[in-house]
């Protein structure tokens, strides 16, 4: 099973020093990108490249995250993620229309979802995603 990776999990595992705390999560990332598992998404690289103000750093950011293909997104993602977004704000649990393009996409082709993002254990209660456990490298 493939595994949507959050801006979250890229952000720790990007960092120039790694927290002992967060190296079981660099260990994960790692694993599943030897196994040929990380999917990526558009909007998460743009999250990623934004806001890093040296050139030099963005390329070579930039060059590292083009060995991952974007997961194509269409049509019917983004109203399943206008969907998800409705059904969650009827139950009081808000996100972000990036969060819920990324429960769209996981959802619709059956991928899990690799986050430290505790907003996602909400959605999961009414959502039908699957969050990666990295404790058992699986599904929830």
């Amino acid at each position: 099973m493939k595994v949507l990776v959050d801006t979250t999990v890229w952000s720790l595992v990007l960092r120039r020093k790694i927290r002992p705390e967060n190296a079981s999560t660099k260990s994960t990332l790692a694993s599943l990108i030897g196994d040929g598992r990380v999917a990526i998404i558009g909007p998460i690289r743009q999250e990623l490249l934004s806001g890093i103000r040296e050139r030099t750093h963005f390329d070579r950011l930039r060059d590292h995250l083009r060995a991952f293909r974007d997961t194509e997104i269409t049509l019917d993602d983004y109203e399943e993620a206008a969907s998800f977004h409705n059904q969650c704000r009827a139950r009081g649990i808000q996100g972000s229309n990036t969060d819920f393009l990324i429960c769209a996409i996981a959802s619709r082709r059956e991928f899990s979802i690799f986050t430290t993002d505790v907003d996602f254990t909400h959605f999961a209660k009414v959502l039908p995603i699957v969050l990666y456990d990295q404790t058992s490298r699986g599904g929830r």
